[in-house]
C-alpha cells in the first residue's frame, strides 16, 4: 500500500466578518452547505484516503450531520479559536500516524476547490516536503506604514495563497513543535509555519484556480452562488 493522504478541512472559524450569526461553513450555497461541498471535494478524489473534519466548538454535531454522508471522513474534531489553535487539533489527531502520510490542510470556506488543484498539490509532495496554492495577485501589491507607501514589489512576483496546503506530515509536525514552543508565535496560515520555522524547507507553489474563491464576505456569498449556477446538474 502507498502513502496514505489525510485531508483535514478546517472550519474551525465562526464567520464574524460575514456577519450570518453562525459559522459560515454551514451556510448553504446553491442548497448545499459550504462545509459540505469542501467536504465532498476530498471525500470524491481517488487520491486522498480520509478526511477530518475540524469544526468550532459548539457547532460539532451540525458538522456531523454534515459530514456522515461521505465515507472517508474519519472523524470531526473541535478547533481552536483560531487558525494556528485548529492545525494543532487536527496534528494531535493524527499523531500515530507515520511521518510520511501526506496532509492536506483546506479551508473549510472554499467550497470550489477542484480535483485539477488537489492533484497539482499531491503531485508536488512527490518531491517536495510543503505545498502551497497560489494565482497571480492581478492589483498591484504594496507595503504601507503610517499611511505611506514604503515598497511597491513588482507584480509579477506577488501570488494570493489558497488551499489546500500540502505537507509530509512529519515536517508540518516539526515545525508546529518549534512555533508552540515560541512565546512570540503569531497566527498564520501552515505554510506561513514552515516558512518561519523550517526556513531551509522549500514551499513548492503550484497554480491554484480562480473558483476556489474564500468566502469572507457577503460579496463573496454572492460570487459562490454565481459560481454554484454554473454546475453541471
Amino acid at each position: 500500500m502507498g502513502t496514505r493522504t489525510v485531508a483535514v478541512v478546517l472550519a474551525g472559524g465562526v464567520g464574524a466578518r460575514l456577519g450570518a450569526g453562525r459559522p459560515k461553513q454551514l451556510l448553504e450555497i446553491g442548497g448545499r452547505p459550504i462545509l459540505g461541498r469542501a467536504v465532498a471535494a476530498f471525500d470524491g478524489h481517488p487520491r486522498v484516503d480520509e478526511v477530518l473534519v475540524v469544526m468550532a466548538s459548539g457547532h460539532l454535531r451540525a458538522a456531523a450531520t454534515i459530514a456522515a454522508p461521505f465515507g472517508k471522513v474519519a472523524g470531526v474534531i473541535a478547533g481552536g479559536e483560531t487558525r494556528t489553535a485548529s492545525t494543532v487539533a487536527a496534528l494531535e489527531a493524527l499523531a500515530d500516524r507515520p511521518d510520511d502520510v501526506r496532509v492536506l490542510f483546506h479551508d473549510a470556506a472554499r467550497p470550489f476547490v477542484g480535483a485539477a488543484v488537489i492533484d497539482r498539490v499531491l503531485d508536488a509532495l512527490d518531491g517536495d516536503a510543503a505545498v502551497a496554492v497560489g494565482v497571480p495577485s492581478p492589483d498591484t501589491i504594496v507595503v504601507v506604514e503610517d499611511g505611506r507607501v514604503t515598497s511597491m514589489p513588482p507584480r509579477e512576483t506577488m501570488s494570493r495563497f489558497q488551499t489546500p496546503q500540502g505537507f509530509v506530515l512529519g515536517t508540518i509536525r516539526k515545525a508546529y513543535e518549534l512555533a508552540l514552543a515560541d512565546p512570540g508565535l503569531r497566527a498564520t496560515d501552515d505554510c506561513g509555519i514552515v516558512h518561519r520555522y523550517l526556513p531551509d524547507v522549500p514551499i513548492r507553489v503550484v497554480a491554484g484556480d480562480d473558483r476556489n474563491l474564500k468566502v469572507t464576505r457577503p460579496l463573496d456569498i454572492a460570487l459562490a452562488e454565481h459560481i454554484a449556477a454554473e454546475e453541471t446538474p
